[in-house]
């Protein structure tokens, strides 16, 4: 890959120049084991068709469809990192996203606001490309009357005409219209046109009260009643925020936008819940998504949720013990031959091959002295080299070792040879005990299905860079 892509560095020569800020919030991530938020297409080895066949469901949902995916990876594996880069590539292609990590506070259902919870954290990480770090809901929303504003001045219509206020709100209405038939429909299109009547007039504190709603943070309907001086039927809650999901997917259809793409890390956390019928409520909500998106009930609308394999195949606690998905996420017979295809919803991250992690060193050399403004590189690319064969020689690394690993390992290895001068690369790899393959990854009795070793992989040695 010669070329640029959303300035995605050139593979070939590595020449592009990333801002520092970028850089250092980057590289601080990958020192820590942090999945960047930004940043991460510079660091983007490998992966090429899990990247093609997440694109494309980004294509169906552009095209009016909806899509459900599960990226699935043991701890480490890049599953984070690899949706991180597809909210990236989304964005550039006009979606909007919301992402969220679960937790015990945050589920897809439950009680105690814990559904609410993720929605909440689903709207506060709201990102555009006007807004790709986040909180775009109030741009998007004011895209919507700066058209509006736009249209009637090529009419001649201008803010100090008498009639301006209700041409703004009938476009307004219009733009609301067929909405309020869906579940939830109604309030919401209330709201977003109370939201626009407010705008026009100047009324801050009304259009403060109507982002609040749609954030979900009115706990009561009379609070939100109170605020908002109109009679609302509800109030975003566990029970309807999924609903309201898919009623922005359809609103921003209508103001521009590709669609919507929700992408949900961390699903292990409902693997966690102890109590079964709280699991499977969650679960419950899984399935409902994924019927939703694929049978057509919910437009512009994209689903990528990451998990462990425990998280998928477990019998007992994992999506695997729901049987509706057990039937709807399980492995085809064919590929027990050793057919392997990505056009399924579940797509499972195999190993990065020791090319790719050799690529992926000698891409993270290159970034570190682009940082600290020097041509000069802290270790070669024999050394590199070096570096991969020891790290991939430990007892089980061939196929227990993660990017996570390597990495950290690797830039512990950059931050040591910056600050000790003294020290040369030969005598810390003499010194050094890489981490075992799989410390720390509490997945290790999941029951993962065993992988065919591939029969393209190449040795680190022939290798060109």
């Amino acid at each position: 890959m010669a070329e640029q892509v959303n300035g995605q560095i050139n593979e070939q020569t590595g020449d592009v120049k990333i801002p520092k800020r970028i850089l250092n919030t980057l590289l601080n991530s990958l020192s820590a084991g942090v999945v960047p938020r930004n940043g991460a297409p510079y660091i983007a080895i490998g992966r090429q068709d899990e990247i093609g066949s997440l694109l494309d469901s980004l294509q169906e949902v552009y095209e009016g469809g909806g899509n459900c995916r599960f990226v699935i990876g043991r701890y480490g594996s890049g599953k984070s990192f690899l949706i991180q880069l597809i909210r990236g590539y989304a964005i550039e292609r006009g979606f909007i996203c919301a992402d969220a990590d679960l937790s015990p506070e945050r589920r897809l259902s439950g009680g105690n606001g814990a559904g609410r919870a993720t929605y909440r954290e689903l709207m506060s990480n709201l990102s555009c490309k006007a807004a790709p770090d986040g909180g775009a809901l109030s741009v998007i929303l004011n895209k919507l009357y700066a058209t509006i504003k736009d249209d009637l001045a090529e009419q001649g219509v201008t803010p100090d005409d008498e009639n301006y206020v209700i041409r703004v709100r009938r476009r307004a209405l219009a733009m609301m219209k067929g909405i309020d038939r869906d579940v939830g429909g109604y309030d919401f299109s209330h709201v977003i046109y109370t939201y626009y009547v407010a705008l026009v007039n100047g009324d801050e504190q009304k259009m403060n009260a109507c982002l609040r709603w749609l954030r979900g943070e009115y706990s009561t309907k009379t609070e939100a009643k109170t605020e908002l001086g109109i009679q609302v039927g509800c109030i975003i809650d566990d029970s309807n925020w999924y609903d309201i999901i898919k009623l922005f997917s359809m609103f921003l259809m209508r103001l521009g936008y590709s669609g919507l793409v929700v992408f949900i890390d961390e699903c292990i956390n409902l693997y966690k819940i102890p109590n079964s019928i709280a699991r499977e409520a969650n679960y419950e909500k899984i399935l409902s998504i994924f019927n939703d998106t694929l049978q057509g009930r919910a437009r512009f609308l994209g689903f990528i949720f990451g998990g462990t394999p425990q998280f998928l195949e477990d019998p007992r606690r994992g999506l695997f013990s729901y049987e509706a998905l057990r039937s709807r996420l399980s492995d085809s017979h064919y590929e027990q031959f050793g057919y392997r295809t990505l056009s399924t919803p579940v797509i499972r991250l195999r190993r990065l091959s020791d090319n790719e992690l050799l690529a992926l060193v000698r891409r993270l050399t290159k970034l570190y002295a682009q940082r600290e403004g020097t041509d000069k590189l802290l270790i070669s690319d024999e050394q590199s080299e070096r570096f991969i064969k020891e790290a991939l020689a430990r007892a089980g690394a061939a196929e227990l070792v993660t990017p996570r690993e390597v990495i950290r390992d690797y830039m512990t290895l950059l931050n040591i040879l910056r600050d000790n001068p003294e020290v040369d690369f030969d005598t810390l790899m003499d010194k050094m005990k890489f981490t075992e393959p799989g410390a720390g990854d509490t997945d290790e009795k999941a029951p993962v299905k065993a992988q065919k070793p591939e029969n393209n992989k190449v040795d680190i040695f022939d290798i060109e860079i």
